[in-house]
């Protein structure tokens, strides 16, 4: 939850929002997402459909750690704060990857007399490989 003292906290370029790590990623997670968004492409469920299309295993949807990099933002600024978010799909998260979400804050604007961050986004794994990346724009009243 967003506090609210984290809220009024003057932001600045260069400021980063808490780290996010996550547990290793497993079948049963990249299943339940599955059901879950309705994404049931078989290449994320299906290990022989995986090593069918040239792959060594399932692998994580691109969606989910997108998903990640929304809670990341939120649990920074409230929801109803983000204004657009994009992401850029750099490599697969494989099973055993273990999600590190980061993001800092790159401009601050005004758009109509309102003030807004641009922050940047990205989602590695524990090897420091670069999986997602992209950006945000949250209003900051």
């Amino acid at each position: 939850m967003v506090g609210e003292q984290e809220i009024n906290a003057p932001v600045r370029v260069g400021d980063k929002l808490p780290e996010l790590f996550l547990s290793a990623i497993d079948r049963a997670l990249l299943c339940r997402f599955a059901g879950a968004s309705g994404d049931l492409n078989p290449i994320h469920i299906d290990i022989d459909f995986a090593r069918r299309a040239g792959m060594p295993d399932v692998f994580a949807h691109g969606m989910l750690g997108m998903a990640w990099l929304g809670r990341l933002l939120t649990g920074w600024r409230p929801q109803a704060s983000l204004r657009s978010f994009s992401v850029r799909f750099m490599a697969l998260t494989h099973l055993g990857n273990q999600p590190v979400l980061r993001g800092q804050v790159v401009e601050l604007l005004d758009e109509d007399g309102r003030p807004l961050a641009r922050v940047a986004v990205e989602m590695l794994n524990q090897y420091g490989q670069l999986k997602i990346q992209g950006e945000a724009l949250v209003a900051l009243d």
